[in-house]
């Protein structure tokens, strides 16, 4: 009944980290944040929970009820969140930039993005004390992660199901949005730290105002269109 009513609310539960558990699994959740922006890097990051326990503490409600889909967050919840799951978490970060994003395509840099993300956090301690017991993946979306050595699920809105990939999420959307606040110090006419390089209205107006700056995707249609305007303008 109450994971009835978890998944009613939304919330995601340990399901699928308990049945990783009884086939001798670790269940590591992964997620990403930043596919669609127009600027900035694409982050992932892979998530494992603690506790031998396989539930949340009692009398945490107040944090573990914010470890969901981390687009259901405000931005001050995320960051309430994200403190709560470093202390809970064994996390880990990867990022790919603008440039290889050009280069390999956003799908292609979202599988390294998570590879990598993978790879940071099986290099923490704490897990090669479990090095006993195999690794599951639990990924996020409708695809496999390509080359990957460790059996995985993907989990078509996994940050609603799972848990550990709900964690990541909110961990690769903090990551992020601290990423282009940096940005936005470093190239203030675009407003990264609003938008946090989506394509809204004002991102779109600096955009062909000012031209693309080096970390805009240039292989995204509205980068493209304005490099090409933005150049036309400067040769007449």
């Amino acid at each position: 009944m109450q994971r009835d009513q978890e998944r009613k609310e939304n919330f995601p539960t340990f399901e699928y980290e308990k049945l990783a558990a009884l086939s001798g699994h670790l269940a590591v959740g992964i997620d990403e944040a930043g596919r669609g922006p127009l600027a900035g890097p694409v982050v992932a990051a892979a998530a494992w929970y603690r506790s031998s326990q396989g539930d949340f503490p009692r009398g945490e409600e107040r944090y573990t009820r914010l470890i969901r889909d981390s687009k259901t967050l405000s931005g001050h919840q995320r960051e309430e969140a994200y403190r709560w799951i470093v202390e809970h978490f064994e996390i880990g970060v990867g990022s790919v930039d603008a440039e290889m994003i050009d280069r390999v395509n956003i799908l292609q840099a979202t599988f390294l993005a998570m590879r990598e993300a993978l790879e940071a956090l099986l290099k923490k301690r704490i897990l090669n004390e479990h090095s006993r017991l195999a690794i599951r993946v639990l990924v996020d979306g409708n695809r496999n992660i390509p080359e990957l050595e460790y059996p995985q699920e993907a989990l078509v809105r996994g940050d609603a199901l799972s848990v550990s990939i709900a964690a990541a999420s909110i961990v690769a959307k903090v990551t992020r949005d601290r990423m282009l606040d940096k940005f936005e110090r470093q190239y203030p006419e675009y407003g990264f730290a609003r938008h946090k390089g989506y394509g809204t209205a004002a991102h779109l107006s600096a955009l062909w105002r000012f031209g693309p700056c080096p970390i805009h995707r240039q292989s995204f249609a509205p980068v493209a269109k304005a490099y090409r305007e933005f150049a036309r303008k400067e040769e007449s």
